[in-house]
């Protein structure tokens, strides 16, 4: 009972409640010490010497720390992370045992007070930071995001009961009782170490010297190389900075204040143990109730805003009254935020950064910028109270410049950590770049030199494909030198770029090449340039080549004829097209002679511009042709028709591979009214499957408007195919044209929609599952369980291929909503084969998604992703059906290939109560899903009268 309540409450996972339970009893025995050593050494400090000897302790402490992190450093690459720590542990506890014999002889003197007041300050932070950096190891960083509120509510409890039962036992005992009281606790908290480390961390200790060594074989960096060398380690080193300078400046109001209104020790140390314990208390609760949502809600950059802006507030608070109980306030926002949510948010933003470099920087951080801004702070207040004799209240306004700093810091960080992200997935992910299609060819001057002198004929096609117009100006002569390079496609390529130079560049070329070339198409471009960019006249150009011996000639003239004809029809009549047309038809089926493949597609496309009906039978005959070459010529001519007649036939070509981009762009000829036809297609559900999948793509490529429009009521298709092909199709849209309009709102509700599916098709897999569990037929089963499992398989391997779909298509959606190249990082770190990457891409998209979308798509994919490989990390439900509420929602709300095969199950099964509900796909639209629910019912209901 108690065990399910925690699990609810602070959603803590299986697995998980026994290794919380000792990090959270760690920090709290540590932060135990810390409140009662902190108040009681302060309160001798400031008895013995005073509030005005602070300062100069900050600036020792920073000294202090610079020297103590080169020897832990060094520590650092040469022991253990287990042994540093337990190390550090007792040396603490051995001088909090020293110290009480000190006091217990009166020997405490000015000395010991300053070496006992830096003693406890680098406890304060050097303790902590290895509680943390043990938290790094131990939790990755979805885990962290979820446990770090409930493990650091122990560090609130552990001030709480520090500080109260520092009240108690220093009013009833005095000091020295504490400090030894302090001093076991700490000692106790080596075997909580050993533990943690053997059910958590030791796993990770061979990966952990793998990175040292690779970190060594690079050459080793000091830890302020590491954190110039990283922009999110380096502003988050300013912000702790910052911190501690503003906390230091608050603390030193707070002590003076309170130094003067009591100036008893033992009272002051009472005062202090006090409200440090109350500030605690607050803390507790806004870890346990606001530290998780806020975070979880505004993520972890921004959540650091609430300390310096809560700050402010008290700061213009106090302002206005300049009295202790406003430092109070200050000093609980400072000490309330800072060991909840602002602890919670650092811990989780320094997540991203690898171990091996964490180790070393994150410590220096803890302790030296630490210290080092606690030694600023105090030569700020040396220079300001003592020098410029200046009141304490002058403070306030430092601080408030320094909260300006602050924030303008924090949102630095934000930028710098989602980049670390994205360094991270990448680097995870270099397998994964050769899976990419293609590489990425270099279009250089340099390399277009290099490829035009040297290079394949595809090599220089791309190049010619590619290259831009400024760089064509610039190799203007190797480009025209090309016109003489033996390949035909070549040719026509240059011909076609010479269009970018000035009118009737390289003619003399151009006329050889027409009249020496024995290549159509050759021919053709060439003669095409003649008329289009040369100052030529058309009426020279045609009277010379219409009826020329050479046919190579003749038939590019006609073919250039017929089209200059399609948009004037003076010219077909001055040059008398139709008539040549006739010949040339008569010519070629009646000639015995074997006629060129090259001819017959020249002249197919000659009809389709002539766009006359009493041609179309000829095109039509073509589409049957054995030559591959002349079939592809025939659709290209079909599209020039624009008959409607041909709309089904090119939609068959579409879902044959070799002739599919010639159909697509046949049918694109149509004009963007073939676009609505299509979409009546998808509505119908009478396409091939095959074929259907392709239409998105023909929509995509009117790039317009009306493609958007139309693609996105294409994502509201049943098939997912469909929708994931559209979702292809507005990305390209997208990033090739900037001026079209993409409905923000309808996005975002396609997109849920798309989560809606994902989130059936998840339950729908559980469910099928659960009935297999229950009937996996054995050697003994007879012949129809056989055949009911085998059933149950086909719906289940459907149904994961369409929740892999899914997926897709999402990412997809969100790529026109977020940065491309993040939803890609992203999408390829959840598909990877390292658990580390997936988990940091969901972080990533936790951080960067609205909170709308990710509260919908997080859990999902964090139970299809990361859940599946034994890692409880979703707060994901699953609703397991019965198998005929399973079967019968994906009859209503799924596509062809999941019905017919929900069909064959139902006629397995034999049950005739899902006659009713099979009944109305006798009125579907596609003729195969009506066959088989015939089928089925007519087999249901003869087995039952049998």
């Amino acid at each position: 009972m108690i065990r399910n309540l925690f699990k609810k409450a602070f959603d803590i996972r299986e697995g998980e409640i026994r290794i919380s339970f000792l990090m959270q009893f760690y920090i709290f025995l540590l932060i135990s010490v810390l409140l009662i050593v902190k108040p009681t050494v302060n309160a001798l400090f400031l008895s013995g010497l005073g509030a005005r000897h602070l300062p100069y302790a900050y600036i020792l402490m920073a000294f202090f720390a610079i020297v103590s992190s080169y020897f832990y450093n060094k520590a650092v690459r040469h022991f253990s992370f287990l042994k540093i720590t337990i190390t550090t542990l007792v040396c603490f506890g051995l001088a909090f045992v020293l110290l009480t014999f000190l006091l217990d002889f009166s020997l405490v003197n000015d000395v010991f007070l300053y070496v006992y007041y830096l003693g406890v300050s680098l406890f304060a932070v050097l303790a902590t930071s290895q509680f943390w950096m043990l938290a790094n190891m131990v939790y990755n960083v979805r885990e962290a995001k979820r446990l770090f509120g409930f493990i650091g509510a122990g560090a609130i409890a552990g001030g709480i009961f520090g500080g109260y039962l520092t009240t108690v036992l220093s009013s009833l005992f005095g000091t020295r009782i504490v400090i030894m009281v302090a001093a076991m606790l700490i000692l106790s908290c080596i075997p909580l170490v050993q533990v943690i480390w053997r059910l958590r961390v030791k796993k990770l200790s061979a990966y952990i010297q793998r990175q040292r060594k690779g970190t060594d074989s690079n050459g080793y960096k000091s830890s302020l190389q590491l954190i110039i060398n990283s922009k999110h380690l380096t502003y988050l080193a300013y912000i702790t900075g910052v911190g501690v300078l503003i906390a230091k400046l608050v603390d030193f109001q707070f002590s003076d204040f309170a130094h003067n209104a009591i100036p008893d020790p033992d009272s002051l140390a009472s005062f202090f143990g006090f409200w440090f314990s109350t500030f605690n208390v607050i803390a507790l609760v806004i870890q346990l109730f606001l530290t998780n949502r806020i975070v979880g809600y505004f993520g972890v950059a921004s959540s650091l805003l609430i300390l310096p802006l809560s700050i402010a507030l008290g700061c213009l608070l106090f302002l206005t009254f300049p009295e202790l109980w406003v430092l109070i306030i200050i000093k609980g926002i400072d000490s309330s935020f800072k060991q909840s949510l602002s602890r919670a948010a650092i811990e989780l933003s320094v997540l991203p950064i690898p171990y091996h470099i964490k180790s070393q920087a994150k410590s220096y951080i803890d302790v030296v910028v630490d210290s080092v801004a606690t030694g600023i702070a105090g030569l700020l207040l040396i220079f300001l109270i003592k020098r410029m004799d200046l009141s304490t209240s002058f403070i306030t306004v430092i601080v408030l410049l320094f909260i300006f700093l602050w924030i303008v810091l924090i949102y630095r960080l934000r930028e710098a950590y989602f980049d670390s992200f994205r360094i991270n997935l990448k680097n995870s992910l270099i397998a994964n770049e050769n899976k990419k299609e293609g590489l990425k060819k270099d279009t250089s001057l340099k390399s277009a030199l290099r490829v035009f002198k040297n290079g394949t004929e595809d090599e220089i096609l791309f190049v010619l494909e590619n290259i831009n117009s400024f760089r064509l100006k610039s190799l203007k002569q190797r480009i025209i030198n090309l016109l003489n390079h033996p390949s035909s496609n070549v040719k026509t390529a240059v011909i076609e770029q010479l269009y970018f130079y000035d009118k009737g560049t390289a003619i003399g070329k151009i006329k050889d090449i027409v009249h020496t070339t024995k290549n159509d198409g050759v021919v053709f471009a060439a003669m095409q340039y003649l008329i289009l960019h040369t100052d030529l006249k058309d009426d020279n150009i045609f009277n010379l080549y219409l009826d020329h011996k050479n046919d190579y000639i003749a038939n590019a003239a006609l073919l250039c004829l017929a089209k200059e004809a399609s948009n004037n029809n003076k010219i077909a009549l001055k040059y008398d097209l139709n008539s040549r047309i006739e010949n040339k038809l008569r010519k070629l089926e009646n000639t015995d002679h074997p006629v060129r493949e090259e001819e017959i597609a020249n002249f197919l496309i000659t009809l389709g511009y002539a766009q006359k009906r009493k041609y179309l039978s000829f095109i039509s005959a073509h589409f049957n042709n054995k030559s591959p070459y002349i079939v592809k010529h025939a659709i290209k001519a079909a599209g020039l028709t624009a008959e409607e007649r041909f709309i089904s036939i090119l939609m068959d070509f579409v879902g044959e591979k070799k002739y599919r981009k010639p159909a697509i762009k046949a049918l694109k000829r149509f004009g963007q009214g073939i676009t609505l036809t299509l979409a009546k297609y998808v509505a119908d559900d009478t396409v091939n499957d095959n074929i259907k999948q392709y239409i998105p793509r023909i929509v995509e490529e009117f790039r317009n408007q009306n493609s958007v429009f139309i693609l996105f009521n294409l994502m509201r298709s049943k098939d997912i195919i469909i929708r994931l092909q559209a979702s292809k199709s507005l990305n390209k849209l997208q990033k090739g044209k900037h001026d079209l309009l993409f409905d923000q709102k309808k996005l975002i509700k396609t997109i849920l929609r798309e989560t809606a599916y994902y989130r059936n098709t998840i339950n729908s897999i559980a469910s099928i599952q659960n009935e297999i569990k229950k009937s996996i037929p054995m050697e003994t089963t007879n012949d129809k369980a056989t055949e009911i499992f085998i059933a149950r398989e086909g719906i289940l391997t459907i149904l994961q291929q369409q929740l892999e779909h899914s997926l897709q298509t999402i990412f997809k959606l969100l790529s026109l909503k977020y940065e491309r190249t993040d939803m890609d990082v992203a999408y390829y770190g959840l598909k990877s084969g390292t658990q580390e990457a997936k988990v940091h891409a969901v972080e990533f998209l936790d951080n960067l998604l609205h909170v709308k979308l990710k509260t919908a798509i997080l859990p999902l994919v964090e139970h299809h992703i990361i859940d599946n490989e034994s890692y409880q990390v979703s707060s994901f439900k699953l609703t397991v059906l019965s198998e005929k509420e399973c079967l019968l929602m994906l009859i209503k709300n799924r596509g062809k290939r999941i019905k017919l095969s929900v069909l064959n199950l139902i006629e397995q099964l034999g049950n005739t109560d899902y006659v009713v509900h099979i009944t109305p796909l006798l009125k579907h639209k596609n003729p195969e899903i009506r066959f088989f629910a015939q089928k089925t019912i007519e087999r249901l209901m003869y087995n039952a009268s049998a």
